[in-house]
């Protein structure tokens, strides 16, 4: 358990958290894609009988528009289509078609950069309350929730992780590398956190080795080499394998190894990634700081960022 985290005059620290976004008053009339209709913000509703809000069955994608195109959009899509299939969950649409309705959704909305969207496929309604997936019989639900969206969880300190009792556990339980609608393990994972005084939870593996975060994937530096996690157990991140990659072809060396919270604890720097803030600095875990900065990061983090946003203009030009 972390101890009471406080600023210097004794105050509580601020709480933050990874998705983090300047506030936009455009963001309360928004039209909501719901299973093909546009729907004002307020009246956007999907059924209590639908599998997602029941069972938490479903998949989602997280992704950002930029200058009309949306990032890594054919990435996005792998995921999506292998999660659904590896759990047979007919989407209903191809490609294409998902990405006539994010044109549609974004057009209602007036959308062109700096948004973020939710994608959201459920197996669809039930006719009874019950788990069996043949009871969800009237095909699927789609949703799609697009905001404007400026991460800000990078400006001032950097996050505060705390080592959490939950852990991602092996993949013949729920793996991980599903993007599915039941979070319920990060969700406890956070909460823990929360409780421990922290803004988001470090989640070992069932070995005990550093994976990731209940909400991003994390990475370490140590003597200049970018540590993550074998990927055995955490979410297969779009952001993660394209910081890998840019390293790998800048001249950075990346690891994806076992390592430990001693290594951890000793490491240069720390950061987060995920789709909505790209690379978060990473300031304290366990209270012990982090880094040659005291809001987290450092100069290979800030090589990180440039690459990636070279990277990201380079894609949705």
């Amino acid at each position: 358990m972390l101890p009471d985290q406080t600023t210097p005059d004794h105050t509580p620290a601020e709480h933050k958290t990874t998705h983090d976004a300047a506030d936009d008053p455009r963001n309360e009339t928004l039209l909501i894609y719901v299973n093909g209709e546009m729907k004002p913000k307020a009246e956007a509703k999907v059924s209590v009988y639908d599998s997602g809000f029941m069972l938490g069955d479903g998949m989602w994608e997280g992704m950002r528009l930029y200058n009309g195109k949306w990032a890594f959009f054919d990435e996005h899509m792998d995921r999506l289509f292998e999660s659904c299939k590896a759990v047979s969950l007919d989407i209903g649409m191809d490609r294409a078609g998902i990405l006539d309705a994010l044109t549609m959704t974004a057009e209602a909305n007036g959308m062109t950069h700096d948004v973020h969207c939710r994608l959201m496929v459920t197996r669809g309604v039930k006719v009874r309350p019950f788990q069996h997936p043949s009871l969800s019989r009237s095909g699927p639900t789609v949703v799609i929730i697009m905001e404007h969206s400026v991460p800000t969880a990078s400006k001032g300190r950097g996050i505060r992780l705390a080592t959490v009792p939950q852990v991602r556990g092996l993949p013949m339980s729920q793996d991980a590398k599903y993007n599915s609608h039941s979070k319920l393990n990060c969700v406890i994972a956070c909460l823990q956190a929360e409780q421990a005084g922290a803004d988001e939870g470090l989640m070992l593996d069932p070995h005990g080795f550093v994976n990731t975060t209940n909400a991003c994937n994390f990475f370490i530096v140590r003597k200049g080499q970018v540590w993550t996690s074998t990927g055995d157990y955490c979410m297969n991140g779009v952001t993660r394998q394209k910081v890998i990659d840019l390293c790998r072809d800048n001249g950075i060396p990346v690891l994806e190894r076992n390592y430990s919270l001693f290594d951890t604890y000793g490491a240069d720097e720390a950061f987060l990634t995920g789709t909505h803030g790209g690379q978060t600095p990473v300031a304290e875990i366990d209270g012990k700081p982090i880094g040659p900065r005291p809001g987290g990061g450092g100069p290979v983090l800030d090589r990180i960022r440039a690459l990636y946003k070279d990277l990201v203009a380079k894609n949705t030009a």
